[in-house]
């Protein structure tokens, strides 16, 4: 639920190299294309993966405000500037897409300004956050009683699949972003799992 392609200034996973990974990878068939501040790799993704009946790649993007990063799954529009916690959500909202809070209590995170908004979902487990800010996370989710979801922050492909979200859904994105705003998942990182 949280991938950077080369088309984050800070990754080498070419879109290329992610529709072969989930193309090979036993169970795990869709990833969320989330860059930085861009959805410019979402097409070029998209028409690689679109080979593959049994693949699906999540538009989304993450998208950096003055407070925090905030991650918009199903979008494969920018919101409009200039982007405040508030006007993304709002986005999120008004496009039917699912606002997640991106890794709240790492650099660049919300952290507990989360609690003023109206959130979707919370990044539980980051693949390159500290376990200790992501049992924060984990605590600010019970809190707010949201939905809490996995992603690998992957800017490498060897940080790919390091966390995930299983989804209780079929192969289909509005039933995907349904499930998550329900709360139909369980998280995973390499070597534990929680399920919510």
């Amino acid at each position: 639920m949280h991938i950077h392609t080369t088309y984050s200034s800070d990754s080498t996973v070419t879109p290329k190299t992610l529709v072969e990974k989930l193309v090979a990878h036993n169970f795990i068939k869709v990833a969320a294309v989330t860059d930085h501040d861009t959805v410019k790799g979402l097409s070029v993704t998209q028409q690689l993966a679109s080979a593959y009946t049994d693949i699906l790649i999540i538009p989304g993007v993450e998208i950096s405000t003055p407070q925090g990063d905030i991650v918009v799954l199903g979008t494969e529009e920018m919101p409009p500037k200039p982007w405040t916690v508030e006007r993304v959500v709002d986005f999120a909202r008004d496009s039917g897409c699912v606002s997640v809070v991106a890794h709240p209590y790492r650099e660049y995170g919300l952290g507990d300004l989360a609690r003023d908004y109206k959130f979707d979902a919370i990044e539980v487990i980051n693949g390159v956050s500290s376990p200790s800010s992501n049992k924060l996370a984990q605590d600010l989710t019970k809190l707010m009683g949201l939905p809490g979801v996995a992603g690998s922050d992957a800017h490498q492909p060897s940080e790919l699949y390091n966390a995930f979200t299983e989804v209780q859904s079929s192969l289909d994105m509005d039933e995907i972003l349904k499930a998550l705003r329900k709360g139909m998942v369980a998280v995973h990182s390499v070597g534990r799992s929680i399920h919510f």
